[in-house]
């Protein structure tokens, strides 16, 4: 389809200028980062505020017991002193307390570390886990985040993956076992909820992850950057169920991954939580030797992962993190009611793409409806992803492409409701309902 825009809601020449210059070839190739660099151009040179969804990042303060503690940290003079690679003592205690607490597992401190987000966490795994055999690599449940797939570029590791979407259930283990049983994968990888389509594995998929992941000696990589998001259940009180489920109580061969970015809203300090079961710490491969300096998996991860990539991960920050975590465990920081917003704006908006024409395209949870948070998927019937990502963004809407998230739904995009703000929906309703004159379906 040839697309020509005039009369759109933000100035078609300066949209079409800025595209040019920011030599995207693609719309639905392009990388979060791009469409964020190329949608800040588009509003400084026009003067308007796009409804922005194309990154997921939190649209709450941070939560001030946090700041306090990172200042008063500060002022104690951690500024001047190399952090452990470890963690301090107080945040490695605190990250146990909370996975007992809202995940209701035991874990030691000692395999208790912070990170520097959970992106960090997610490439050390990669370095540690891929190496345990010759030639390993990651399997990722998809879809889901683009930028993990970058790092094992980045580090010249290979991975495959497949769409969850028609493997829900009992369906998982015979696709689980095809790709597994080829003997190539070491880790596997899936977050839960689901980036980007919210979807949520059940206990029974968690143990048919743990049934042939064990079978074939592969460690799972949990990534809870949504920690307990899933608002058809209530995992907010500290010590009670219903608790937020993981892999963690059906193998011991796991790796978690817990973000701060978006449940305690606190992306720009860059600090996450990466939890290792005891056993999988405790083992020994070989192969870690060479290029690691130990081959116990924990010292490997500690002293030659973490060390080479960032010798630590802030002082200041970390005491942050367990002043957060404290109060949750103590039940004085609800941080899971305080998100609850993101399930309110996305209802909103879903609703608002619905009545103008938009499909979604993940739109139902192992038969029941998903739950409202901080994504969701849509499409447009007749436009192609590259098609439909452009006419959004002469529209004023920014998205991201399902294709870059290892999506077969290829045309579809995925928004991010965390930055649109009450008053914008108005501007989303209106510029909505202009694209659908625009593409009468």
């Amino acid at each position: 389809m040839t697309m020509t825009f005039s009369d759109t809601p933000i100035d078609a020449d300066a949209v079409s200028h800025c595209l040019e210059q920011s030599g995207i070839q693609s719309m639905a190739r392009a990388g979060i980062r791009e469409l964020v660099s190329l949608v800040n151009k588009i509003e400084a040179q026009t003067g308007t505020q796009y409804v922005r969804m194309e990154m997921g990042v939190p649209g709450l303060p941070a939560p001030e017991i946090g700041i306090a503690a990172e200042a008063e940290a500060l002022r104690q003079g951690v500024g001047s002193k190399y952090p452990m690679i470890e963690g301090v003592p107080a945040l490695k205690s605190e990250i146990s307390r909370f996975c007992k607490q809202f995940l209701n597992i035991d874990v030691t401190p000692e395999t208790c570390f912070p990170t520097v987000g959970a992106a960090q966490g997610a490439l050390a795994m990669f370095v540690v886990g891929n190496r345990i055999r010759e030639q390993g690599a990651t399997l990722f449940i998809d879809p889901g985040f683009p930028n993990q797939k970058r790092q094992l570029s980045m580090i010249n590791q290979k991975w495959g993956s497949f769409d969850v979407y028609n493997y829900r259930g009992e369906a998982l283990r015979d696709e689980l076992e095809k790709h597994l049983s080829t003997g190539d994968y070491t880790t596997l990888l899936y977050s839960n909820p689901n980036n980007p389509a919210w979807i949520c594995f059940n206990e029974e998929e968690l143990k048919i992850i743990a049934d042939v992941t064990k079978r074939y000696d592969v460690i799972v990589i949990e990534d809870l950057a949504y920690f307990g998001m899933d608002y058809r259940s209530d995992y907010s009180v500290p010590g009670e169920a219903p608790y937020q489920p993981t892999i963690a109580h059906y193998t011991d061969q796991y790796a978690l991954l817990i973000s701060s970015s978006k449940v305690f809203s606190y992306a720009g300090q860059r600090i996450g939580s990466m939890v290792i079961s005891e056993a999988l710490f405790n083992r020994s491969f070989p192969t870690l030797k060479t290029t690691l300096g130990s081959e116990q998996f924990g010292k490997a991860m500690v002293f030659g992962a973490l060390h080479g990539l960032s010798s630590g991960v802030t002082h200041s920050t970390q005491y942050g993190l367990a002043a957060m975590l404290k109060a949750a465990n103590d039940g004085a920081l609800p941080f899971l009611n305080l998100t609850k917003v993101y399930q309110e704006r996305a209802e909103k908006m879903k609703q608002l793409f619905i009545d103008n024409g938009f499909k979604l395209v993940y739109d139902s949870d192992n038969g029941e409806p998903l739950s409202d948070g901080f994504y969701f998927t849509f499409q447009y019937p007749g436009l192609r992803g590259d098609e439909l990502l452009t006419a959004l963004l002469y529209h004023g809407i920014s998205a991201i492409s399902l294709a870059n998230t290892g999506s077969e739904h290829i045309n579809g995009a995925r928004a991010c409701v965390s930055q649109v703000q009450d008053h914008q929906l108005k501007d989303l309703a209106d510029r909505l309902v202009r694209f659908k004159a625009r593409f009468p379906s």
